[in-house]
């Protein structure tokens, strides 16, 4: 695999979908995901209240899990054979 190919989330060693980011990228998306999940919980919460601040935070999940399918190593079941 070239420098330039990697993964941004590798595939979980165990069960179905990726672990922990091994680029920056990878970390800078599970940051921002963070950071506008904490905003929207700020803002949205005291304002719109707990609906709109749910359908917000599905959203951004969706985003997080399109952007890991899409950067991240095809996820799967993976089984150790010895």
């Amino acid at each position: 695999m070239s420098a330039d190919n990697k993964y941004w989330f590798p595939a979980k060693r165990y069960g179905w979908g990726w672990g922990p980011p091994t680029m920056w990228q990878g970390w800078a998306v599970i940051v921002a995901f963070a950071g506008l999940v904490l905003t929207g919980a700020i803002v949205l919460l005291p304002s719109r209240g707990p609906a709109t601040f749910i359908s917000y935070s599905a959203l951004l999940c969706v985003v997080l899990v399109a952007v890991c399918w899409l950067k991240g190593e095809p996820p799967g079941s993976r089984s150790d054979s010895k």
